[in-house]
């Protein structure tokens, strides 16, 4: 036993046809959550176009990530990007010869956050909390 220690890389799902969103921490305005890629990517003429900021990082494995606009990026652990809300983008590849674990962070905007869920998100985007 560990205590409260966590490690991403621990009890992974087993690889399948779908990718797996665990959740890690849920406060107003705020989501953390892993997500465990096995080859997927998402479909050839969908785009996430999300209401809220997302920071994502690669914590083990690679990844092909298309940015509407600004091109399409690999990845490998360790990357991180940060996704304004309503940028579109779409992740073209995840590596089918390994997992890959990502760490994403979302954030909502500060009308419909409040409190420390809201200082994080301006600290997030280089505001200074209370702001």
């Amino acid at each position: 036993m560990r205590g409260p220690i966590a490690n991403l890389l621990d009890d992974l799902p087993p690889a399948g046809s779908d990718e797996v969103f665990e959740p890690l921490l849920e406060r107003p305005g705020v989501r953390l959550e892993r997500i465990v890629s096995s080859g997927q990517s998402t479909p050839p003429d969908a785009w996430y176009d999300q209401e809220q900021d997302e920071w994502v990082m690669i914590v083990a494995g690679a990844a092909r990530l298309c940015i509407e606009g600004q091109g399409v990026f690999d990845m490998k652990a360790g990357d991180s990007v940060f996704l304004p809300a309503h940028c579109r983008h779409r992740v073209e590849w995840t590596d089918p010869r390994q997992q890959t674990v990502w760490l994403a962070l979302h954030l909502w905007n500060e009308a419909r956050a409040s409190g420390p869920a809201a200082a994080v998100q301006g600290a997030a985007s280089g505001g200074n909390p209370g702001d």
